[in-house]
């Protein structure tokens, strides 16, 4: 859906379609699991895949089979692995235990058992693995010690998986073993369980069929090199402005992410600036400029008058296509709503890219109380994985020069900048099952979106399995989604001389107004202050405030 010859990111659109929209528990994080912070519990509920019969598609169908995404191949195209290795497994330890005691409300919630959301993703079919190679090489493999490096002929186990009946793994099991496949190098092998699954998916299907039919597009990409033409070209990027902007409302509305996030930044950046005259808010993806239409307004009714404010619009090619125009039509709008609710207000522009922001281009004025706000971006930004430039870095010591009374950071809860393209794959599908699954929870009462759905796939498509493709299929530059933990965040917010603040039970309350209306298997925890969204107990968002 979004066509411009720039890079496109999901996050980045759908960042323009803020509104604020109330009743869950909330959670805490304790160890691996999510607890609920009262004494009830809800059965769980999750969606399974149909499980269909199917067999083994001969090779000869190949030039038959269906690329959800166009993935065609590009020969010119080389797939390089990332020799960045300081990301935490996604199969290590969760990195949620509360440490400590936060100064803020959320820590003196009283917290109960819950249920859990599952097991390592990729546990299954290394079991699996290991079963069988036992089998043929008897006690004392390399898979009875636990390793998964096998000791025998890598080709020599995928042809044993292959003679199972496909029907006895399901799709994740399967996918993982595709994974592994690809990091064994056992192409061919990895091509035939490709053509064995591809019955199993379908964009219609449930949450584990939709998200298998992207990621075995990904998988294909990869093992075609041609994951940067499709993470460019995507046939359902194709669409003019109008369509995208409608499939991205969809979106926005069907799961509870984006909302979340917009509006517990707001909260914070509104309680930081209540006794200041002069507020500048520098937003480093601006997209519609939609966030700040509710501060705006909240602005307007504080006590002794609101303060003059200043926005600067950090920007890219996404939101400048998704809008249909330049940043002029972001300031026109923000002060046709300032205007009507009396609040002096300066937009400024900076048409400009994470990764070429300096100093100058913020235009920061003596005087005023600054707050930043990074929303989905951080992790576009190209690390030492990437660059000596360590463009990631360089921006946040470069707002922390500035001085800033708060800073918001706004990032998806995933590890997907590894180095093992395996632990990167198990890692994604774990997260995207998870969001899959989400989406096909309840939706809010004004919202009848069944799955086959074409504006709903349209949304799907186009605002969650291009990310999942780049990160599937994309290596080196090419890959620009390079999710990090909290954790990994608080390290370089800290190592830049940042201090994490507790979040207010204001955040919290907020929070809750915003997930009223969806499931009640979405979560709110925290976590060192931070703000978690979960969907049962797999971490999906989180919101913390620096300074």
């Amino acid at each position: 859906m979004q066509t411009s010859q720039n890079n496109r990111r999901s996050g980045a659109a759908i960042h323009g379609l803020y509104q604020q929209p109330d009743h869950i528990e909330p959670f805490y994080l304790t160890g691996s699991h999510f607890q609920v912070l009262n004494n009830s519990s809800y059965p769980v509920d999750t969606i399974t895949s149909r499980q269909q019969e199917t067999s083994v598609v001969s090779s000869q169908t190949i030039n038959e089979q269906f690329f959800t995404l166009e993935s065609s191949p590009a020969v010119e195209y080389s797939v390089y692995n990332s020799p960045y290795g300081g990301s935490v497994s996604a199969n290590s330890q969760s990195p949620f235990s509360p440490q400590g005691s936060s100064q803020s409300c959320l820590s003196n919630l009283q917290n109960s058992p819950e249920n859990t959301y599952g097991s390592p993703i990729s546990s299954g079919v290394e079991q699996a693995l290991k079963e069988m190679e036992i089998e043929l090489l008897g006690p004392g493999s390399d898979f009875e010690d636990g390793s998964i490096t096998s000791s025998f002929d890598t080709v020599t186990k995928y042809h044993r998986i292959l003679q199972m009946d496909i029907s006895s793994l399901d799709v994740k099991q399967s996918l993982i073993a595709i994974a592994h496949a690809m990091d064994d190098g056992a192409k061919e092998e990895a091509q035939a369980l490709m053509e064995a699954l591809q019955s199993k998916v379908s964009v219609t299907g449930a949450p584990i069929e939709r998200l298998g039919a992207y990621m075995l597009e990904g998988l294909r990409a990869r093992q075609l090199s041609s994951g940067s033409l499709i993470y460019k070209k995507l046939r359902c990027y194709e669409t003019n402005p109008k369509e995208l902007m409608t499939y991205m409302s969809i979106l926005y509305e069907i799961c509870p992410y984006y909302k979340f996030a917009y509006t517990t930044a707001n909260v914070v950046i509104k309680e930081a600036m209540q006794y200041e005259s002069q507020v500048h808010v520098v937003d480093f993806l601006i997209a519609q400029g939609s966030q700040w239409v509710d501060l705006i307004k909240d602005l307007a009714t504080r006590p002794g008058g609101p303060p003059k404010l200043r926005v600067t619009g950090v920007d890219d090619g996404d939101s400048s296509y998704a809008r249909g125009g330049g940043q002029q039509i972001v300031g026109q709008r923000l002060a046709k709503v300032a205007e009507e609710y009396g609040v002096p207000f300066e937009f400024h522009a900076a048409a400009i890219s994470g990764s070429e922001v300096n100093w100058g281009n913020l235009k920061v004025q003596p005087g005023e109380a600054l707050a930043v706000n990074f929303p989905y971006m951080l992790h576009h930004m190209p690390d030492e994985s990437v660059s000596t430039t360590n463009h990631r870095d360089r921006l946040i010591r470069l707002v922390k020069s500035l001085a800033p009374k708060v800073v918001t950071l706004l990032e998806q809860e995933s590890n997907t900048n590894t180095s093992s393209f395996s632990k990167r794959f198990a890692e994604a599908l774990d997260y995207y099952t998870a969001m899959f699954e989400s989406v096909d929870a309840k939706l809010p009462k004004n919202i009848d979106m069944p799955r086959d759905d074409r504006r709903r796939i349209s949304a799907e498509e186009n605002c969650v399995a291009r990310d999942m493709v780049n990160i599937v299929a994309c290596e080196d530059t090419d890959r620009v989604e390079r999710h990090e933990p909290l954790d990994k965040w608080k390290f370089r917010l800290q190592a830049a001389g940042f201090t994490a603040l507790p979040l207010s039970c204001s955040v919290m309350a907020a929070a809750k107004e915003v997930l009223k209306d969806y499931s009640e298997f979405y979560r709110l925890g925290e976590k060192d202050g931070a703000l978690v969204l979960g969907w049962k107990n797999r971490p999906m968002v989180t919101c913390s405030a620096w300074r």
